[in-house]
């Protein structure tokens, strides 16, 4: 057997989360890369003993995962964990592994999101909502425009905003998005919204509920997820 590399999401934080297949690919592994709160959701499914563990940055990434493709040898596995689901916010990173492994080598193995815990949360489902990410590197006005007009057309929004602490002009957190939306003619005092901060966190979990133009001078974490609720219940008896 080529040399493996496993993509694996596993949750938003709470291990609880983490589905039985993640659990069993980690286990199975000689190398784990992954960041540091990722690395501590799976650390009770490590054995540091055994396995080589290495935590990344932005900056260390690439050559990271470079030396571990060289010093793999065949049969060996290697598992790189993300937060939430790896099919949702992390297809950059997704896209180089898939490059460095190749294809075949590559198995990937979805988990449960923070946009899916939201959902569940706010009660707003998801095949009634435009599900966004800002949570990339790249050009985001595209995907401004789609929220306007979602909004505009009164559907809800889960979406994961946008950190950027070493460039505060990239940043798109709460309180940027309900500017930049009035500002585009959503009348921000109408519309309600949630934030949820370090879902399934037992200690850190904080939930905020309110009305949009309420964001405006509120600062989030990192780790959170805004819901623009526009939900109107239906259910099969008016159909």
């Amino acid at each position: 057997m080529p040399r493996k590399l496993f993509v694996i999401g596993v949750g938003p934080g709470d291990p609880n989360y983490i589905i039985p297949i993640a659990k069993e690919k980690i286990q199975i592994s000689k190398y784990i890369i992954g960041y540091r709160y990722t690395l501590k959701t799976i650390e009770k499914f490590l054995d540091k003993e055994r396995q080589q563990i290495y935590e990344i940055t932005m900056k260390n990434q690439e050559s990271t995962y470079q030396k571990v493709y060289e010093n793999m040898q065949d049969n060996e596995c290697c598992t790189v964990p993300f937060t939430g689901d790896v099919n949702f916010s992390e297809s950059e990173v997704v896209d180089r592994l898939l490059e460095i492994f190749g294809n075949e080598n590559v198995e990937i193995i979805p988990g449960i999101s923070s946009i899916q815990i939201a959902s569940s949360k706010s009660r707003v489902p998801l095949d009634k909502s435009y599900i966004i990410t800002f949570h990339v590197t790249g050009n985001i006005q595209q995907k401004k425009i789609e929220l306007i007009k979602s909004v505009l057309d009164n559907k809800s929004v889960i979406l994961l905003p946008r950190p950027w602490p070493n460039d505060l002009s990239k940043n798109f957190m709460p309180a940027d998005i309900a500017l930049f939306l009035k500002n585009n003619g959503v009348d921000t005092t109408e519309i309600d919204v949630w934030v949820f901060e370090y879902l399934t966190d037992k200690e850190k979990e904080t939930i905020f509920k309110g009305k949009m133009i309420d964001l405006e001078n509120k600062t989030f974490s990192d780790l959170s997820v805004m819901v623009i609720d526009q939900n109107k219940r239906q259910t099969y008896l008016e159909f």
